[in-house]
């Protein structure tokens, strides 16, 4: 069902679910995927042609494509995921202190608070077909929200959190659309050194 008249989002279990359909099913699905690009993060293209589909059929996570309503051309994608999160009382403020206690477990002694959490694994734009030009950043951000906020509707749950590259062009991007620092990550990159990752969340 579209969400607007420009683009719409289509969970990739709707292509899987058809076997190996050569014209709808997984080898489809592989076809569409190849047409991908993202030089500004080859981690999030690699992820998509490379393990969206396996991580899918285990249940790791569900990837959704963002598809032109007009052509179905693949303008960009996003992938959600449940998983635990654990947030340090002395990073966030009272308020949202306040509101983790309805959903997590405390620790006392450590002022840890522990929960599941959705997560936007990925969010990234293909730009091999000027995809770039038809959706924005902002726009796609929204397709992955309203579906957590469907997911709550069904599952509950009221936090929301995202890891980003500590740009300040990107994390300006993420404050804009409410979602607040609480902490950092190192990590090792396929493409890259260890480096750090900025923690983001947003409450339902």
């Amino acid at each position: 069902m579209p969400e607007n008249d420009k683009f719409f989002s289509v969970n990739i279990r709707e292509y899987l679910a058809l076997g190996s359909d050569e014209e709808a099913g997984e080898p489809a699905l592989v076809e569409l995927l190849s047409g991908f690009s993202c030089p500004k993060n080859l981690d999030v293209e690699r992820f998509l042609k490379k393990s969206a589909i396996e991580f899918t059929k285990k249940n790791q996570s569900v990837t959704y494509l963002v598809v032109s309503a007009e052509d179905v051309r693949l303008l960009g994608y996003f992938t959600l995921a449940l998983k635990p999160l654990t947030v340090r009382g002395e990073m966030v403020s009272n308020t949202t202190k306040k509101k983790l206690l309805r959903v997590s477990e405390l620790d006392e002694k450590s002022d840890t608070y522990t929960m599941s959490a959705y997560l936007v694994a990925q969010l990234g734009k293909n730009f091999s077909e000027n995809g770039e030009n038809e959706i924005t950043g902002e726009e796609l951000l929204k397709l992955a929200w309203d579906k957590i906020k469907e997911m709550q509707y069904l599952g509950g749950g009221m936090v929301t959190f995202l890891e980003a590259e500590n740009e300040e062009k990107l994390l300006s991007f993420y404050r804009h659309n409410r979602f607040s620092q609480f902490d950092t990550r190192h990590t090792t990159s396929n493409t890259d050194g260890p480096h750090e990752l900025v923690q983001l969340l947003r409450l339902l």
